[in-house]
């Protein structure tokens, strides 16, 4: 039996980290934040062009027709570059909604398009995990009222909309009746925002899908693609902290030396690894083991964003005083953790869904 990846998974990761570090990464990350922008659209074009935002899509709709181990495993390397595109909402979960609960008009309406980079998606389903208040979504009518906070890929064409019984809709983001608010975050390289329905016109997906259990199938695949985000970005830190050490003189010697330093790397490898295994099983648990893709999902997102955390905070020590400039830029990879943990559930919400799944927890 294999317990790593394929040839063809690593050859994913190595083609697409090439193709961002050859687009500046941390600089073009640095440009899309400063500018506000709503889209980086070479950065979508170029992963466009080599198959990434159609990468879960089948090929009879123009996409690769892979996993979802195959997204996290993308979701990894543009977390460890920052990348300011949108991917989650609108390659991910966009997708998996219309493939198991579209139906055919639907899925030929819009998965060509997201498969080609010509429309992105936001996903509005974080009430299913946490609903704050004045937030929430009632159909009535063929129509939609309320509130939705924290939508990924906010900047979008079109948006998939949970309601509160979990049925799903898809709404254009020129709707009549559709307000859209981008929200101020901590994390500046991928738009999070507010969508307010005041009677906004809804079609509601119409494959016949039972709404509940592809509502959860959508919660677990965002949580493992968040998951495998932070991944990248804690082992991009790692790395950061690890060549500064060996650079940085003090006392007329480099600081990766010392012995206080060479513990601070050490620990922050060590707790980092084991991540790695339990993001590779979730994702492909989200497929292959659906009687543990539930609970697998709750423990690599609750997991993750606790080590993603640590880990951010001793490299950002590591580097001393310049850990918290913006010259280093250490930040962008702090606050996109960050927002990782707590999108779809911070650890604690996600350890409680794990209880509840398992009949430890009312």
């Amino acid at each position: 039996m294999e317990f790593g990846l394929s040839q063809e998974q690593t050859l994913l990761q190595d083609q697409l980290g090439r193709f961002l570090a050859d687009h500046g990464a941390l600089a073009r990350a640095r440009v899309f934040a400063a500018e506000t922008q709503a889209r980086a659209p070479d950065v979508l074009g170029g992963l466009a062009e080599i198959g990434v935002t159609g990468l879960i899509i089948s090929e009879d709709q123009g996409g690769v027709g892979l996993s979802l181990l195959d997204a996290a495993l993308a979701c990894e390397v543009l977390g460890k570059h920052v990348t300011p595109a949108p991917f989650i909402g609108s390659s991910v979960l966009a997708p998996l909604a219309l493939m198991r609960g579209g139906d055919a008009g639907q899925q030929g309406q819009w998965l060509p398009k997201l498969a080609a980079g010509s429309a992105v998606a936001g996903v509005a389903i974080s009430e299913l995990t946490g609903v704050r208040e004045n937030a929430g979504v009632e159909a009535r009518g063929g129509a939609l009222h309320g509130r939705a906070l924290f939508v990924i890929d906010f900047e979008a064409d079109v948006y998939l909309v949970a309601d509160r019984a979990s049925r799903l809709h898809i709404v254009a983001a020129d709707a009549p009746g559709l307000t859209r608010t981008r929200l101020p975050t901590i994390d500046t390289t991928r738009p999070t925002g507010e969508l307010l329905f005041e009677a906004t016109p809804a079609e509601p997906l119409a494959g016949g899908a039972d709404p509940v259990a592809l509502a959860r199938q959508l919660i677990d695949a965002g949580r493992v693609m968040y998951a495998a985000d932070t991944l990248g970005a804690a082992q991009a830190m790692i790395d950061q902290a690890v060549a500064y050490a060996k650079t940085r003189e003090q006392f007329g010697r480099a600081i990766a030396t010392f012995q206080a330093v060479k513990h601070m790397c050490a620990e922050m490898a060590a707790a980092l690894e084991p991540c790695r295994a339990l993001v590779w099983y979730a994702g492909h648990a989200l497929e292959s083991l659906p009687t543990e893709a539930s609970v697998t999902a709750c423990h690599a997102k609750a997991h993750v964003g606790e080590v993603g955390t640590k880990v951010a905070r001793i490299a950002t020590e590591v580097h001393g005083g310049m850990g918290f400039t913006d010259l280093v830029g250490l930040h962008y990879w702090f606050k996109r953790i960050g927002m990782n943990r707590q999108m779809l559930g911070g650890p604690q919400a996600a350890r409680e869904d794990a209880a509840r799944l398992q009949s430890l927890a009312a």
